[in-house]
């Protein structure tokens, strides 16, 4: 039953962040965890990043916005991840075979997974590509972006700094 209001309390949030501008803030909330088959063959979970500053991009390899942020990402990931920071990359395609080519083309090397029954993309009440979710080392969600547009990685960054801080 807790863990039922939990995740009915966490989905409230996400749509109250979805409601809101580019970047949304709220009071924090448990982030709702998920484990997904990963690009390397095994899993990516949110639990085996306890601990540590996450941001969660929901993509898909027909979203052009997400096209043109996906290196911008792979160097904020390569600058902090040895800092206590990760970038989990969400491809919310139901095939993932477009994602893989596309991943040939541009390789990235944060951990990518794959949403393919769009459980996580409802968990999170994902509306449209890019979605960026940030989740502070207790597990909460702290902030939501929706779409992408350059510059936004400056925001994405302030984020960053700011949960790292805490």
């Amino acid at each position: 039953m807790k863990t039922r209001i939990a995740r009915v309390g966490a989905r409230a949030l996400v749509t109250l962040l979805c409601a809101l501008p580019a970047f949304a803030a709220a009071p924090a909330a448990p982030a709702p965890t998920f484990t997904l088959p990963a690009r390397d063959g095994g899993t990516v979970s949110l639990a085996q990043y306890k601990g540590q500053v996450v941001m969660i991009n929901f993509w898909a390899s027909w979203c052009q916005p997400c096209r043109q942020e996906m290196p911008l990402l792979n160097d904020i990931y390569r600058k902090y991840n040895k800092l206590g920071f990760t970038l989990i990359g969400v491809n919310v395609e139901p095939d993932r075979k477009s994602a893989e080519q596309w991943l040939k083309q541009t390789p990235v090397t944060f951990p990518v997974g794959f949403d393919t029954e769009s459980k996580v993309s409802q968990a999170y009440n994902v509306a449209g590509m890019p979605t960026t979710v940030f989740i502070d080392r207790k597990g909460n969600l702290r902030a939501l972006h929706q779409s992408y547009k350059p510059g936004d990685e400056n925001g994405y960054l302030d984020q960053i700094r700011n949960l790292m801080r805490e």
